[in-house]
């Protein structure tokens, strides 16, 4: 089975679709979302709907932080700004919607697979993986030798040598990586609709069960007219310009 694995689109329905068409010239069976499906972006009823869809077809999608807070409402830690992306979100959205995302679960167990949106020692806490200690404590929560996670907006793999000792590297768009039974990993594809790598363009990847293999993908799309939607709707500034310069 190939997996098609997204994460944090962020409701920028044109960086998903060029994902989406992506993947599936590419033959992808199965498509696996690792939350934040919205937040940030003006478009969050075409990628809810977009996300139900590939569910209902056999695909995954856990939930994510900004999905919550759309959801519950968000906490009163969130950035001013964030928070005025959610409340708007959420006025957006029909009630169906709502429920979809809140109905979503924290994590999903497939197979040697683990889905989730931030970590696997407490994906309800939403605490990022940004080193190969946070790396080593989420692989070191699961029994599962695969997990795929996101939050972090950047692309990596974390994996475990045969001392138990958890290094990283950046892997290159394009390149497939061989996920040796050997050893336990920890991928993170990088985000469709919000990249913060310095590359504006759009993350996925695919993952081949069959031979083990992942690779990373950057796609450009438009995403002026994506930051243009944003600034349209009288959303933060920044969410637009991020989208410029992936950053």
């Amino acid at each position: 089975m190939l997996i098609a694995i997204f994460s944090d689109v962020h409701a920028n329905e044109e960086a998903l679709e060029a994902c989406l068409a992506h993947a599936g010239r590419a033959g992808a069976d199965q498509f696996v979302f690792l939350g934040d499906h919205v937040g940030y972006g003006a478009d969050p009823g075409p990628v809810v709907e977009a996300v139900r869809a590939a569910v209902t077809r056999g695909g995954v999608a856990v939930l994510g932080n900004h999905d919550l807070a759309v959801a519950r409402g968000p906490s009163r830690e969130m950035h001013p700004d964030a928070r005025r992306a959610i409340e708007w979100t959420r006025s957006r959205l029909a009630a169906e919607q709502v429920a979809f995302l809140e109905s979503l679960p924290l994590s999903v167990e497939q197979g040697d697979r683990l889905y989730v949106h931030a970590n696997a020692w407490n994906p309800a806490g939403f605490e990022y993986i940004t080193s190969v200690f946070d790396a080593g404590r989420s692989l070191r929560a699961t029994p599962r030798r695969l997990t795929f996670c996101g939050h972090v907006h950047t692309p990596a793999l974390y994996h475990t040598a045969g001392d138990g000792r958890v290094s990283v590297f950046s892997p290159v768009a394009g390149t497939g990586v061989p996920l040796s039974s050997r050893r336990r990993w920890l991928a993170i594809p990088g985000s469709a609709g919000q990249p913060r790598d310095g590359n504006p363009a759009a993350a996925y990847a695919l993952y081949d069960e069959q031979t083990g293999v992942m690779t990373w993908f950057r796609l450009p799309y438009d995403h002026a007219a994506a930051a243009r939607k944003i600034r349209e709707a009288g959303l933060p500034e920044v969410f637009g310009a991020r989208l410029e310069v992936g950053f």
